[in-house]
């Protein structure tokens, strides 16, 4: 992969979870492909609409998502990262995102403990 292509998808990656603190589902929704996945724990393979519906809620949940991890080879990323709650609490999580061209088609949780 060429470097140019591996730092776009860093900036992606990046800007996915500044959105996501910013509640900027406008934003996302430009970052996914059509036939979009989300998995976790609680979800299995839930479709972009159910992701947004879940995942997304208002006003947005968290102050901070720290990236303290971010790896990218191929199609594929990983990102371990240190979520900071409204309430001042915190956990980590590492997440799996996979890319079709310049766009996410998956994004894959694994839940963490308290940070």
């Amino acid at each position: 992969m060429t470097h140019g292509i591996e730092s776009q998808r860093s900036e992606m990656v990046r800007a996915l979870y500044a959105a996501y603190v910013d509640g900027r589902k406008d934003i996302v929704g430009t970052m996914l492909t059509a036939d979009f996945t989300f998995s976790s724990p609680r979800d299995d393979h839930i479709d972009r609409e159910t992701y947004f519906r879940r995942c997304w809620p208002e006003p947005p949940p968290f102050t901070a998502m720290e990236i303290e991890y971010l790896g990218i080879a191929g199609d594929e990323a990983v990102v371990r990262y240190r979520a900071v709650k409204r309430d001042g609490g915190a956990f980590r999580n590492m997440e799996a995102l996979r890319f079709e061209g310049d766009r996410l088609a998956s994004v894959e949780v694994y839940f963490g403990r308290d940070a």
